[in-house]
């Protein structure tokens, strides 16, 4: 069981549920609806629970409510299987493009406590350049506007960052609490460990250095390993590294800082794990190893704050093994545990773990913005 810091960092925000009475208001409500799909099918519910508290405290006001969102990378994608998920678990009806004729007459008859489900705005080209026009169009259909998709407070696109400039603007419940709690590791119990997965080093190296004079441990794996093992001068191989080198890096000898000493490699050889300076030129890095996981026990063990974003391997290539070993690990801590990024959630969700985590953020790259700079312009948005 973990404790509770009882700390309350939190920004000042204008939170929905302070707003006064809502009933027959129309309401714009930007949900993170961004979730993995599987021939059609919602593969993980985690962001769409979390988009329920804000939705049903608005249906239980009475206010008439136009819900959008975005899902995944190509245009093309729509929302509708998000909509048949998210159906079962509260009423609404689909809307289909805001762009469509059709729309405006369905946005019209909405009554008290209705719910309309918009599709995937980034069908639209305005929606990633905050296109003053489509803040306009989406603006016309409600008198409110409430940013509940923390998951996107790191863009501003026109539903997460113009809308906020031109209606009256809140945070939704999610997003309040998302904010909340994140400030508490920014305020860490001691000792405290960060872990820290994934790639692109190059967005992350003010991250790191930020944390290593926060807390007492970083421990760095999956792809941003690679380029710190690099620049202590051992063989990666094929390995994933960033395009910055890190030789010269401030932190790169650190005593807080920690590094996988074993890892799992693809060569010639098959798959086998191996330590970290046996690693051939033809040999590339997925995940560590056995050992890295049994180095991390006491760190985890000891800690009385963990963060925690990033896999440890190549979690879509099936490498899961240590990833979902420190979730067991950090899951049985005593430590307040605050996790975020799509596969570690993924992990945490597979293991049946999320009740035993103090919290699981909807963020990734969102959730590692704020941590690195404390708020986004898309929450000063949002702010009294």
């Amino acid at each position: 069981m973990q404790q509770n810091l009882g700390i309350n960092h939190t920004m000042h925000l204008k939170l929905i549920t302070e707003a006064g009475n809502l009933k027959g208001k129309r309401v714009l409500v930007r949900s993170s609806c961004n979730v993995p799909l599987d021939e059609g099918s919602v593969r993980n519910s985690f962001r769409l629970r979390r988009a329920l508290p804000t939705l049903q405290y608005l249906q239980a006001q009475g206010a008439r409510v136009i819900v959008i969102s975005h899902i995944g990378r190509d245009h093309k994608d729509t929302l509708l299987p998000v909509f048949t998920e998210l159906s079962k678990s509260i009423s609404m009806r689909w809307g289909g493009a805001v762009t469509d004729e059709s729309f405006a007459a369905l946005a019209a008859t909405t009554q008290d406590g209705d719910i309309l489900f918009c599709e995937n705005l980034r069908q639209l080209p305005g929606e990633e350049t905050n296109d003053s026009a489509l803040v306009a169009l989406l603006a016309q259909y409600a008198g409110v506007y409430v940013n509940d998709a923390f998951a996107e407070v790191h863009r501003e696109h026109a539903s997460t960052y113009g809308l906020a400039k031109v209606l009256p603007a809140y945070a939704g419940i999610t997003l309040a609490e998302e904010v909340q709690e994140l400030k508490k590791v920014m305020h860490p119990a001691h000792p405290s460990l960060f872990l820290l997965g994934g790639a692109k080093f190059e967005t992350k190296m003010p991250l790191v250095e930020k944390y290593l004079a926060l807390y007492d441990y970083v421990f760095v794996g999956g792809a941003l390993a690679n380029d710190m093992l690099k620049a202590r001068g051992l063989e990666v191989g094929l390995s994933m590294v960033s395009e910055v080198s890190l030789s010269d890096a401030s932190f790169l000898w650190s005593e807080k800082m920690i590094l996988p000493i074993d890892v799992v490699v693809e060569g010639p050889a098959g798959v086998i794990t191996k330590s970290v300076d046996t690693v051939q030129k033809d040999e590339r890095i997925f995940d560590m190893g056995p050992e890295t996981v049994a180095l991390l026990t006491r760190y985890i063990a000891e800690a009385k704050t963990i963060l925690w974003n990033g896999p440890f391997g190549n979690y879509e290539a099936g490498f899961e093994e240590s990833t979902e070993a420190v979730a067991v690990l950090v899951a049985d801590a005593e430590a307040f545990s605050v996790l975020g990024g799509g596969d570690t959630v993924a992990a945490v969700e597979k293991l049946g773990l999320n009740e035993k985590f103090s919290f699981i953020s909807i963020g990734g790259g969102s959730m590692l913005t704020f941590l690195e700079h404390g708020s986004t312009p898309v929450l000063d948005t949002l702010v009294n």
